[in-house]
């Protein structure tokens, strides 16, 4: 699709001249806001099985080196009470933050000691919805995030992720015996992988419907520079020419009909209604930038944005360790955000809600959206992007929301790159470890 193409190559160039990582000195993260309301987002880079499409910053598990992260993880967690934060939510994402059980429930109730946590979501992977993990995060975790990817045993396969997460068949199971032990279960899947058919994405959209999930993100397959090679040597190469068709296939699948099984809540969010055609409850998007402006974030490799700008915590282990135990933060560089980039960030990020909000736009930057952005609206308006266009709102068309879906995509790659360049400064055992190659390090 000609518009497709378009777009990606538009954002991606936007994402490569402006996220840009420039190197600082500070050694602490700047104080909280008063009145603002902060959730803290903290990164377990370990993994059982490092996948080859993922850019986030992780590491083969070893015992030995994720329980002195942990305390770590830990004393940072306290250096920013000690700078005046409080806390409403915890996000911990990963890696896999339950590799270690004991070590993230001694977290969780060292944060509920100390802030005023109302509730904890946690990412994890399928091999943990058993004993002794369900038991134990029943009650500390609201919030369940499991990554499933795909119930296709091939593509679980290519994945390397069948033998150690377990097969489809099993992953079904364990999520319906999963789902009534939290106040959410949402599944994560991925829909274009190369080797994926139509029939391959229909199998899993009947199967989210009949697990029992509450909640479900189908995003598209997305990479960075450094993981293209890794993941075509594993899955093939990507053809972004049917991503449209196939959004479309889980978009009706799942909303579409008399009786849809689930409602959009984001462009790849979708929220499970009951007989009655109606949502249980409330439940809040799997995403840190869509529930809260700013947030602090800390581990290796996590990125904070607070005060206008992106602060990146080293890649390194060691680098990390080391200077926790110095009594400081691990920040390797930071990055400002630009006007322009913060108002086509708050366009994009309101289409992904299916809704952008003209005058909370202008009262934000004074201006309105197509005096702003004339280029960006005069695109989408040509592509017939928007069911609504009046003075208060848009609200996106199905091509709207696909074409919002290319811009989140190419941004989430961006930021990709963006941890590509703190990867890149790694040194030693660390930087053979690049994308799951070498030998396994110890802090």
């Amino acid at each position: 699709m000609l518009s497709e193409r378009m777009l990606t190559g538009i954002v991606k160039n936007i994402t490569k001249s402006h996220l840009i990582i420039d190197p600082t000195t500070e050694k602490f993260l700047p104080g909280p806001e008063p009145g603002r309301k902060y959730m803290l987002y903290l990164h377990v880079p370990f993994c059982e099985v490092l996948c080859p499409y993922c850019s986030f910053n992780r590491y083969p598990f070893r015992e030995t080196t994720a329980r002195p992260y942990f305390k770590n993880l830990r004393r940072e967690m306290m250096m920013l009470k000690d700078m005046g934060y409080d806390f409403e939510s915890l996000y911990f994402g990963g890696g896999t933050p339950t590799i270690l059980l004991d070590e993230l429930c001694r977290t969780i109730d060292m944060a509920g000691e100390n802030f005023n946590i109302k509730e904890v979501a946690c990412e994890t992977n399928p091999n943990h919805l058993v004993d002794p993990w369900l038991s134990a995060l029943s009650g500390r975790v609201n919030r369940l995030s499991v990554g499933v990817q795909s119930f296709n045993n091939e593509l679980l396969t290519q994945m390397d992720r069948c033998k150690k997460y377990g097969s489809g068949e099993e992953i079904l199971e364990r999520i319906g015996n999963a789902a009534s032990r939290f106040d959410s279960l949402n599944v994560d899947m991925i829909f274009n992988f190369p080797s994926q058919t139509e029939e391959i994405l229909l199998d899993d959209i009947e199967k989210i419907k009949q697990c029992g999930c509450r909640q479900t993100t189908f995003s598209p397959l997305y990479v960075s520079s450094a993981t293209t090679r890794k993941m075509e040597q594993s899955l093939g190469t990507m053809d972004y020419n049917r991503e449209f068709e196939f959004y479309k296939m889980l978009d009706e699948g799942l909303c579409g009909g008399d009786t849809p099984a689930f409602k959009r809540e984001t462009v790849w969010t979708f929220n499970r209604l009951n007989e009655k055609g109606e949502q249980d409850h409330e439940l809040p998007v799997e995403e840190l930038q869509v529930s809260y402006d700013e947030y602090p974030a800390i581990g290796s490799g996590s990125i904070s944005y607070l005060n206008g700008k992106l602060y990146v915590n080293t890649f390194s282990l060691h680098e990390y360790n080391e200077a926790i135990e110095r009594g400081h933060m691990s920040i390797m560089g930071q990055m400002p955000v630009r006007e322009h980039d913060h108002m086509r960030y708050c366009f994009l990020l309101g289409l992904y809600q299916l809704r952008f909000d003209k005058r909370a736009f202008k009262e934000m930057f004074g201006k309105s959206v197509d005096a702003a952005m004339p280029v960006e609206m005069g695109f989408m308006r040509a592509n017939g992007a928007f069911d609504v266009d009046n003075e208060e709102c848009l609200v996106p068309s199905t091509m709207g929301r696909y074409l919002t879906l290319v811009m989140y995509r190419q941004f989430l790659s961006g930021m990709n790159n963006l941890r590509d360049q703190a990867r890149a400064a790694l040194t030693g055992p660390e930087h053979e470890l690049l994308f799951g190659e070498g030998v396994p390090v110890t802090a």
